[in-house]
């Protein structure tokens, strides 16, 4: 339980919509942006680089990939909460959100993301190759047009195709410091791609309500808690075994592969857990589906981790 101290008990809470100071308003413009996704989105492009690059990349391109991917990202999460600016007000996770809470409005948001946009692709355009900043402006479009426009609301797949939106930072790190695609970034966006759903859906078993009362068809509201968890279960093998993948074919030293195995090997054990908890009676929140989907998290940064610290070691 959380003790609130005297002056946090008695400080009136900001009604809906008053006017705010402009530290306030700054921090509904951030907020727009998801940091929190961003940082997860960065956390696969920053390796990738050393990966390409064979050991350190160049630190100005660095920089630059990494200011203007974050800009990238911003945008296509400002954007998507112009989009899903109705459905964010019925849902407990979201309904904090800066227009679900009338700290912003929608026209705002709108121009806030376009902007973010278009100085991203600028940015990339100039500080790397036209690469890089074609592959970042796919990423807004086909987040913002393929993945809240069509797909969340209409299909239970929604997730699985949309998560190629959070898979591009791979290609986009891979593009600043080589200015072409390999099979190396192919396979990493494999790992992220296979590893978005299961990802997702532990944190939709948990919030199944929240996306019911907004009409969002994700997996766990239309389908049956032993297909969300067997379907989790082959996207986690299909994620370890394309997270193999990559040493052969990027010629990694042995470091790469053993971390790489001893991760898969507990996320495996950890989303066959939830299998075993189910098959015990277990149902809803006593599944514990956000187990997973913490460890999940972790299971992602350190993967990028070795995948940055393996070419130093070569």
């Amino acid at each position: 339980m959380t003790v609130l101290t005297n002056r946090q008990a008695t400080a009136p809470s900001p009604k809906v919509g008053e006017p705010r100071s402009i530290g306030m308003i700054v921090k509904a413009y951030i907020a727009l942006t998801k940091p929190r996704i961003i940082e997860l989105l960065l956390i696969t492009t920053l390796p990738v680089m050393f990966l390409a690059a064979g050991g350190l990349p160049p630190l100005w391109t660095s920089v630059a990939v990494m200011v203007f991917g974050t800009l990238s990202a911003g945008s296509a999460n400002a954007l998507n909460c112009y989009v899903d600016r109705d459905i964010d007000q019925k849902m407990r996770r979201t309904r904090r959100r800066p227009l679900a809470r009338h700290q912003v409005s929608p026209r705002a948001a709108l121009v806030f993301g376009v902007v973010l946009g278009v100085i991203s692709t600028v940015g990339l355009w100039l500080t790397t190759n036209a690469l890089a900043a074609l592959l970042s402006t796919g990423a807004i479009l086909f987040y913002v047009l393929v993945y809240s426009m069509i797909l969340k609301r209409r299909t239970a797949q929604n997730i699985v195709w949309g998560g190629i939106a959070g898979c591009m930072p791979v290609m986009i790190g891979w593009a600043g410091i080589t200015d072409r695609l390999a099979w190396a970034p192919l396979v990493l966006f494999g790992v992220v791609f296979f590893w978005t759903p299961p990802h997702t859906w532990t944190l939709a078993m948990r919030y199944k309500e929240d996306y019911a009362a907004a009409k969002v068809p994700m997996l766990p509201v239309v389908a049956t808690e032993r297909r969300v968890v067997l379907e989790s279960i082959a996207y986690t093998w299909a994620t370890v075994l394309c997270s193999l993948a990559l040493w052969p074919v990027a010629g990694t030293t042995l470091f790469y592969p053993v971390v790489a195995a001893v991760l898969g090997a507990v996320c495996l054990w950890e989303v066959h857990r939830l299998l075993g908890r189910l098959n015990a009676g277990k149902s809803g929140v006593d599944l514990r589906p956000m187990r997973f989907f913490h460890w999940s998290n972790a299971y992602l940064a350190l993967l990028f981790l070795a995948v940055a610290i393996d070419p130093l070691l070569a």
